[in-house]
Formats: C-alpha cells, sequence, structure tokens
C-alpha cells in the first residue's frame, strides 16, 4: 500500500495495494460526478459507462429520524437511496470463480481484472456479480448471444489501478463532491464510516463478497 504525496480527498485515505473502493450512500446525491470523472479519465464512450448511479426506492421517504443504513439495521424502510455501483474489487470475487477461462484474475495488488484476449464473452461473471460490474458493450441480443460466448469482450470499472500506481486515487472518488466514494483499507474505511455517522447499506452476504474476512469490521 502507497500513501500519495498528493493531498487526497477525504474519500480517498490510500491507495495501492490492499485497498478497496465502497460507497458511504448516506453521503451520495446522485450528481453524476462520478460517472463524468471516469469517462472523461478513460475515454468512456457515450453509451457506456463503468460505474453508474442505482436509485432505489425512488421517490419514498425514510423512516423518521434515521439515516438511510441505521434503518436498514433496523429493518425499517430507508427511503429514496443513491448507490454508486461499480467493480468492488471484491476480495471474495464470484465472477473470478465462475469464469471459465480464467479471463478475470485477482492480482497480487488485490485488484480484479480482465484479461482481453481470454474473455469469451460467455457472460458468466455478470451473472455471478452481485453489483451489476461486468458489462459488454459490444453484445447481441439475447440468451442465444451469452450460449454461444457471442457476448463480445468484458467491460468493468479497473479501480483506475494506474492512477493508484502513481499514488493518485480513482479519479471517480477524487472527484466526488461529497466524498461518498471511499478508498483505503477495509479498516480505513470501516473507521470512515463510524466517523462520519454511517454504516453498511450492504447486507452481511454482499460485506462478506467485498471484504472477505474483514467484512466484520465493516458498521
Amino acid at each position: 500500500m502507497q500513501q500519495s504525496t498528493e493531498v487526497m480527498r477525504d474519500g480517498v485515505m490510500s491507495v495501492g495495494e490492499g485497498t478497496r473502493i465502497f460507497p458511504d450512500v448516506e453521503a451520495c446525491i446522485d450528481c453524476g460526478g462520478c460517472v463524468v470523472a471516469c469517462k472523461r479519465t478513460w475515454d468512456v464512450p457515450r453509451n457506456e459507462q463503468r460505474i453508474s448511479i442505482a436509485t432505489m426506492l425512488e421517490g419514498q421517504e425514510a423512516a423518521a429520524g434515521l439515516g438511510n443504513s441505521e434503518a436498514i439495521q433496523q429493518g425499517e424502510s430507508p427511503g429514496e437511496t443513491s448507490v454508486p455501483m461499480q467493480c468492488y474489487h471484491c476480495e471474495n470475487a464470484p465472477c473470478v470463480s465462475v469464469c471459465p477461462t480464467d479471463s478475470l484474475i485477482k492480482t497480487d495488488g488485490d485488484f480484479v481484472n480482465v484479461r482481453d484476449d481470454l474473455c469469451i464473452g460467455c457472460q458468466y461473471c455478470l451473472s455471478a456479480c452481485p453489483f451489476g460490474a461486468p458489462q459488454f458493450p459490444e453484445a447481441g441480443d439475447g440468451v442465444a448471444s451469452a450460449a454461444l460466448g457471442t457476448g463480445g469482450t468484458m467491460d468493468k470499472c479497473t479501480m483506475c489501478e494506474e492512477r493508484q500506481e502513481i499514488g493518485k486515487g480513482p479519479a471517480c472518488a477524487e472527484e466526488c463532491a461529497t466524498d461518498a466514494i471511499l478508498v483505503g483499507t477495509p479498516g480505513e474505511i470501516s473507521d470512515e464510516l463510524e466517523r462520519r455517522g454511517s454504516g453498511s447499506f450492504f447486507n452481511e452476504q454482499a460485506l462478506q463478497v467485498v471484504f472477505g474476512e474483514e467484512s466484520s469490521d465493516i458498521a
């Protein structure tokens, strides 16, 4: 893990090996800044995206006096909630487990990478990922395209690995106006969520996928 020599935003606590990326849904305002930052940094075409904002329970009010995550923990409705959705480079990445060609790999630096030359477009990873991260921009329509391996090459968030190698945070996190995208070790993310009085919007199963044994550290 390396620390940047530059001044980072509050959401980016450390970069490099051993870090994770995770949303603070209490802070997300659905401004779309992260989507724009990603597209601009990596020249992502207009009709494609590696990060999106999922709006859940649109128009509904939260339980009185409770934040989104707190309401979930108490079995109450969190009301309208915006969640930055991207590849979280999971510790127990199901996409890696189901890939029949080993196109998806977990690197020594804890990034989940796609080896384009091995991807056959079967879309098993899309079925396995609980966060909808894998994208197939060249895919044809219908089940047959996936069954015949004509889904095109998979694309997804890279967590800006190249930026992290030079001590910078992911573009989406660096440019998030409300620091709703957290980057750091599981411990740093847990401490920051606690400092903010936020919690995880995800259930225990999802946290196990993202953080593995360290999922218990996340509030």
